[in-house]
């Protein structure tokens, strides 16, 4: 791609537009969550937590739940703490080393996660709207080539 002046303005025109779009679908997402009573920080800890799960070894620790949310282990304490109190997740002790405590989802962590599941496809869904579902089928293309980083093949 060249880099003259018309591309730049228009690569920021569209960088704009990406944020704005991005800002607009965190803003519905938020809405959609707020009557499940949870943070978007506290939402992206269960769904990590659900991918271990999907494993058929042990629930996560911290550290583990910390490097899969991409912050320090304190970060998580406190997202752990709050789950635990809303009786979402819960801590138990490594049958192995009784030092070592992993996080679980509970019943009601998972229920929480078939509500978030739900919420994210409605504020999708709204942001979408105005799309047919051709654009639609092109924007994932797209947007998979962005989310990807490789090159689109057009």
């Amino acid at each position: 791609m060249s880099n003259t002046p018309d591309s730049d303005t228009a690569d920021g025109m569209l960088a704009e537009q990406l944020l704005r779009l991005t800002r607009r679908l965190h803003r519905s997402q938020k809405r959609q969550m707020e009557p499940i009573g949870i943070t978007p920080g506290q939402a992206r800890l269960l769904r990590v937590l659900s991918r271990f799960s999907l494993n058929d070894g042990p629930p996560p620790r911290m550290a583990d739940l910390a490097h899969g949310l991409e912050v320090v282990p304190r970060a998580v304490t406190t997202l752990v703490d709050a789950l635990e109190e809303q009786g979402r997740v819960r801590r138990v002790p490594d049958p192995a080393n009784r030092r070592v405590i992993r996080i679980e989802l509970t019943d009601e962590g998972r229920t929480t996660l078939r509500a978030l599941r739900n919420a994210r496809r409605d504020a999708a869904e709204d942001i979408l709207a105005p799309l047919t579902a051709a654009d639609r089928k092109v924007l994932g293309g797209l947007l998979s080539t962005l989310v990807d980083g490789g090159t689109h093949p057009c």
